[in-house]
């Protein structure tokens, strides 16, 4: 069964909510947005594909205002997280370390929209609603490493909502994924480089290309 549609500010795009992440480069980021991404994630943590402020500006600035722009963060600070959203504009950010619901709920008073990550087997899923987070997405135990977990792991009750699949998808597995596990949304990173934090054209097309299969608009 095809996917519901997926809307995002103006305009429908595919099936489901695709999320190119760990973007580093404007031109990176309007090639995903050309080939029907959702959305584009920055890493504005400790990471080998952490984006520059002047990058990111230059991002968020260059994007068509329907393509959601994340920034996503790890254990940095309440404070600084909202600081940083307002400050590039973005559209929403990405929480994917140990923030606790007081935090979150506290940044989600403050930014337009959060997206809670989680370990598909981390044990605070199942108070994942103290969390108050707009969107929920579940990752493998190491983010960014490239390597797909067992999807079927995926509690029922998680599995019930909408949540964003993320953790080692790439253009040869991510159509099985959503249809073993109907999720809202994909997101990718190692998947579609060519080294951290650049992107390869022919795997972000490859990519896309897969899940318009899986998930086409009706």
């Amino acid at each position: 069964m095809a996917a519901a549609r997926t809307r995002v500010g103006s305009g429908y795009r595919l099936g489901v909510f695709v999320k190119i992440c760990g973007l580093t480069d404007p031109e990176d980021a309007l090639l995903a947005a050309g080939l029907g991404a959702n959305a584009v994630g920055m890493i504005l943590t400790a990471s080998p594909r952490r984006v520059t402020m002047a990058a990111a500006h230059d991002i968020v600035r260059r994007l068509p205002s329907e393509i959601l722009t994340v920034g996503v963060f790890r254990n940095d600070g309440k404070e600084r997280v909202v600081e940083l959203a307002n400050k590039l504009g973005l559209q929403a950010v990405q929480l994917h370390g140990d923030e606790t619901p007081e935090t979150t709920r506290w940044v989600a008073d403050r930014v337009p929209l959060v997206i809670r990550a989680f370990a598909y087997d981390d044990p605070a899923l199942a108070d994942r609603s103290g969390y108050g987070p707009h969107r929920l997405l579940i990752d493998a135990p190491e983010p960014g490493s490239g390597i797909p977990f067992d999807w079927t792991a995926l509690p029922t009750s998680v599995r019930e909502q909408p949540f964003i699949l993320a953790g080692g998808l790439s253009a040869d597995n991510v159509a099985e994924a959503i249809r073993r596990v109907a999720p809202w949304g994909v997101d990718v990173a190692t998947g579609v480089e060519s080294a951290p934090g650049r992107k390869d054209p022919a795997k972000v097309r490859r990519f896309m290309a897969a899940v318009r299969d899986a998930a086409p608009i009706e």
